[in-house]
């Protein structure tokens, strides 16, 4: 097994630490294929197949509903094995789905129904890349490493959503809608290959750590975690609210702009590009705001002060006004990123690592499992009362999810703690070491 490279090393944990960096690739080409393809799938189904507003939802909640199905017992199944290879296999089998459009295009077999299978079976290696993923980094770099590494993956996945999102409607007008997803697929072929170049190899859980009983067992003591423990609850119960309505607007973002606000599709890639780079605003700006006000207060922040500008999303009109798009978007994304790199590194600091693969998978399942949900409501509110209305509802929920937090311990911190065994820390988890 090889080390996690050790903080006494000077520099950037990029510059240190190899294995670190082609995670870091991986997961930035990984980001660089799924942003990109956000785009394109929409607009192909538009372009080519003339979808509606509710087909177009469809397949974002598609891609979301393997969460519900098997979020539960995939988080204890990645815990009883090593995450790379689980990581691998998810990739793999994402790069040979997105392949499929094409091929199936070129065949005469392209139609909306396969666009949809492929979505629901990408969720599904989505699901797995994304537990392991979680669980993967706190074994692959030191503890007092996890803050840099978790700040620079998401700032670099959010640059990378810039890439791709911008790319995705250029690919479509330049290379066509198949052509531009056989372009995304080639995102993939690198991830996978950065995986494979990684020389850290897990210690195998422990026969103890592996076998607490039959998977039924381990999924309800993954939820009972997540119940029992007041942090988590708080946070998971935020963040599946929000989810809800950050996938209700996302799900019919593309409809509202070229059929109500009338840009191209173009346009569309450089739009939602625009308001990622709120992200890497937020993954600058999440480790520094957190030291300075503290963890607790920080998140409260980011969650409904810094979101509160999405409001002007459904102000958007053709010409300048996509500015407002940009802007309210930009500042959402910017709270979403911070938000997530001060919570997921309390989980992987606070929560026991032979755990963390249930207790990741039982707290995705709710903030995941609200996203095809938040889809299909989406869609529906745009069938029934036209685009425009149903964003300014599904908007105005985003901030609301962050007052939830005000209702919970995180009201009278300072920080979050270090350790289960901090004084208002929950003794579940302290007795599950």
């Amino acid at each position: 097994m090889t080390a996690a490279v050790s903080t006494a090393h000077p520099g950037s944990l990029l510059r240190r630490h190899r294995d670190f960096r082609l995670l870091w690739v991986s997961e930035v080409a990984g980001k660089l294929g799924a942003s990109a393809t956000s785009v394109t799938m929409p607009l192909a189904a538009i372009a080519m197949l003339s979808a509606n507003t509710f087909q177009v939802s469809l397949l974002m909640a598609a891609t979301w509903l393997p969460w519900l199905i098997i979020g539960l017992p995939a988080g204890a199944w990645v815990d009883r094995l090593r995450k790379r290879p689980v990581m691998l296999a998810a990739a793999a089998v994402s790069l040979l789905l997105f392949l499929t459009i094409p091929l199936a295009a070129w065949v005469g077999l392209f139609s909306y129904s396969w666009l949809l299978g492929v979505s629901l079976l990408a969720g599904v290696g989505a699901v797995f890349f994304q537990v392991a993923y979680t669980a993967y980094l706190p074994s692959l770099v030191d503890k007092a490493d996890l803050a840099e590494g978790n700040a620079k993956l998401q700032g670099s996945a959010s640059a990378a959503q810039i890439v791709g999102l911008g790319g995705g409607g250029f690919l479509i007008q330049v290379a066509g809608p198949v052509n531009g997803l056989l372009t995304n697929a080639g995102t993939f072929a690198v991830s996978l290959a950065c995986l494979l170049g990684i020389r850290h190899r897990e210690v195998l859980p422990t026969a103890k750590q592996r076998t607490h009983g039959a998977l039924v067992t381990e999924i309800r003591e993954g939820l009972r975690l997540v119940a029992r423990d007041h942090w988590f609850r708080s946070f998971t119960l935020a963040g599946a609210v929000a989810n809800l309505f950050l996938v209700g607007y996302q799900s019919i973002l593309v409809i509202f702009l070229v059929r109500v606000v009338g840009v191209s599709a173009g346009t569309v890639g450089a739009l939602v590009a625009a308001t990622s780079a709120g992200g890497i605003l937020g993954a600058f700006a999440a480790r520094r705001i957190a030291t300075w006000m503290g963890e607790a207060r920080a998140i409260l922040f980011f969650a409904i002060v810094v979101t509160l500008p999405i409001l002007l999303i459904p102000l958007t009109f053709p010409g300048p006004g996509v500015l407002l798009y940009a802007l309210g978007g930009m500042f959402a994304s910017a709270g979403v990123v911070a938000n997530n790199i001060i919570k997921t590194g309390f989980l992987q600091r606070y929560c026991p690592r032979h755990l963390l693969g249930r207790l990741t998978a039982s707290a995705s399942f709710l903030n995941y499992g609200a996203l095809p949900v938040g889809a299909l409501i989406g869609g529906a509110l745009g069938a029934a009362i036209g685009a425009r209305p149903a964003m300014w509802i599904l908007v105005s929920g985003v901030p609301v999810a962050g007052l939830i937090l005000l209702s919970s311990p995180i009201r009278n911190r300072r920080d979050l703690p270090e350790h289960p065994t901090e004084p208002d820390a929950d003794t579940n988890l302290n007795n599950s070491r």
